[in-house]
């Protein structure tokens, strides 16, 4: 007789690692392909005007692959990107019922979207379509069943939430009572035609609100809805995927992992650090002066993050104490660094402003000049209050010597230059966008691997890439089923209806700027700004376009009033992030954040009202 196996603790968990280290091993690949490929095309392009045969869209698909295996990951770990209102759930039985009825939905929406990118990848296969060197689109599509479904498997994994390894047993049934979600997904897609488009649509529409109130992931929302209503029509759920796909075929797309692995592999190593150093060396002197480098080191980190979230996250172990040293109240240190975590959206290169280009079809280059003056509008009120609070309580300032200033500049000197690098190439004519994102993370890599020497060019150069994946993953999930829910409420012409209602009660420009401001704000507090901008945009920029406002103007407003969502409580993100991150129960973080909540609320009243803070600067440059 052979003798059993006793496999050790030490083994599985050797296994689990290295699991997930192949998991995570394609993505990276994946995502530093996107950035070889640019470089090479602006060192062949001199040389052969055509560049590298099928470059482009290689890039563009494998951002696809880099998105939905990125999500993947995010769901293993549990940071697939969902509403605050789950935290305001107590802990107990309502908590872990909330688990799993939100587990139990978002499988069944994840398993729908599997089977019609299954469905999706059939077609495909079929028509024999070529990415570019003899790849098919097929190949290229492989990525969106697949995401799907590790996705759904994973979330009845995690139904339980997070529980501690005494709870073994609750995860387990958790789990079982989770697993239905898959076959009702997959009875859904086979059956939609029998079930849904004979019957009432609203009560499942309401069961996927309500999911999304308890915890489920945001892109179960949208992608729910989206598939709900097409196939209530008798639309096959395979016209959401061709939506989805058609995201990859975006050109300016690839540059949102890009620069966002730019910025990770900046806070992963000691640069938040030496830009403090040197912020503080110029700035520190005057009154509130740690304050007001605070608010300028966070914008700086969030132009290239894109998400708030990771700004707090990243910085708020070092700033937090920073100012807490200085002599400032921690009521205002938590209050500025709420707040501060969205500054710099309205910078070049910040993502948001690269999407909206995206999806209301202008030039970037457009948005980016038109964010100028905006944004330092709203940083310089930020700062202010960081003035009048250095004033107030005597806070501690930190005289201002060349000798310091000139050994801190010089520490950060390759830091400081990554605004004049991006900014040189793009507006220089040197790189296009994606270009000049591929050029500013192999940047961030040299200074900080090879130059400052403080990232590891194996175990931290792999975490930064692997968070920018996960962080990217979450957000291009999202945007792909936005798409698909955006495309079914334009077929259903409420845009164009929106538009009529909008007319026949509003006449005034002003009135409506005054009401976008109401609804934008709104939007902000109860969607991330990513999926807002893929679903809401399309529904204004028509209106816009009726009262006359500028197309960039617009852009702007938008993005402005979605960066004061942040704050808006109760459920405005950088709140909840600030909550977790600094352990202050959420209502302390809100009366600390209502301030500057009412003084950028301030600033975004001026940047609506008066244009030329938006217009001036590109009307001087000229629109080419």
């Amino acid at each position: 007789m052979t003798e059993p196996t006793n496999v050790s603790g030490a083994e599985v968990h050797s296994a689990r690692r290295f699991v997930r280290a192949a998991e995570e091993l394609l993505p990276i690949l994946a995502l530093a392909a996107m950035v070889v490929l640019p470089l090479a095309e602006i060192v062949i392009r001199p040389f052969i005007s055509s560049g590298i045969p099928g470059s482009i869209p290689f890039v563009q698909h494998l951002t696809l692959w880099v998105g939905f295996l990125g999500a993947a990951i995010a769901a293993r770990d549990g940071k697939l990107i969902a509403l605050a209102t789950a935290t305001f759930i107590p802990e107990g039985p309502a908590r872990h019922a909330a688990h799993v009825s939100s587990a139990f939905v978002g499988s069944a929406v994840s398993t729908v979207l599997a089977a019609a990118a299954v469905e999706l990848v059939r077609l495909e296969l079929d028509s024999g379509t070529e990415v570019a060197a003899g790849v098919k689109v097929w190949v290229a599509q492989l990525v969106l069943p697949i995401g799907f479904a590790a996705i759904a498997l994973r979330l009845v994994w995690g139904a339980a939430g997070p529980t501690t390894a005494a709870a073994l047993a609750w995860r387990w049934i958790a789990r079982l009572l989770a697993a239905p979600g898959l076959v009702v997904g997959y009875w859904l897609s086979r059956t939609y035609l029998d079930v849904l488009a004979t019957g009432p649509i609203w009560p499942w529409i309401v069961v996927v609100l309500a999911s999304a109130v308890i915890g489920a992931p945001i892109f179960t929302i949208l992608g729910g809805a989206a598939v709900l209503l097409f196939m209530s029509e008798g639309v096959p759920p395979a016209t959401v995927m061709v939506d989805a796909y058609a995201l990859a075929t975006q050109p300016h797309l690839p540059s949102l992992p890009l620069f966002t692995l730019t910025g990770f592999l900046l806070a992963e190593g000691h640069a938040p650090e030496r830009l403090l150093r040197v912020f503080r060396a110029f700035f520190g002197w005057i009154p509130g002066g740690t304050a007001v480098v605070c608010a300028l080191l966070c914008a700086f980190f969030t132009i290239f993050t894109g998400g708030s979230g990771v700004t707090i996250l990243a910085l708020g172990g070092l700033l937090f104490p920073a100012l807490v040293k200085d002599g400032y109240r921690e009521r205002f240190a938590l209050g500025l660094l709420t707040a501060s975590g969205s500054l710099g959206l309205l910078w070049a290169p910040a993502l948001p402003l690269i999407l909206y280009a995206i999806v209301a079809e202008i030039p970037p280059e457009h948005l980016f000049a038109g964010g100028i003056l905006p944004g330092v509008l709203l940083a310089g009120l930020v700062a202010s209050w960081g003035v009048r609070e250095g004033i107030r309580t005597s806070a501690g300032r930190h005289a201002f010597t060349w000798p310091e200033a000139r050994a801190a500049a010089w520490e950060a000197k390759w830091e400081l230059l990554l605004p004049v690098v991006v900014l040189g190439a793009l507006f220089g004519g040197f790189a296009t966008l994606v270009e000049t994102a591929a050029l500013s993370a192999l940047y961030a890599l040299i200074i900080q691997a090879l130059i400052n020497k403080d990232l590891a060019l194996v175990g931290g150069v792999r975490h930064a890439v692997t968070e920018c994946v996960v962080l990217i993953g979450g957000v291009l999930v999202i945007l792909a089923v936005a798409v698909g829910f955006t495309s079914y409420l334009i077929d259903a012409e409420v845009p164009a209806r929106l538009l009529e209602l909008t007319q026949t009660y509003v006449q005034s420009p002003l009135v409506f700027l005054l009401g976008l401001n109401v609804f934008l704000l709104i939007v902000g507090c109860l969607m991330d700004i990513f999926s807002a901008i893929v679903v809401v945009v399309p529904l204004l920029v028509p209106a816009g376009q009726a009262y006359g406002l500028d197309p960039v103007h617009l852009g702007i407003i938008f993005i402005a009033n979605l960066e004061l969502g942040y704050l808006t409580p109760p459920v405005g993100l950088n709140l909840y992030l600030s909550s977790y991150r600094f352990k202050r129960p959420m209502m302390e973080v809100t009366r600390a954040a209502i301030p500057l909540l009412l003084i950028m609320g301030f600033g975004v009243l001026v940047i609506t009202y008066v244009p030329w803070l938006t217009t001036g600067l590109l009307d001087w440059w000229g629109r080419s």
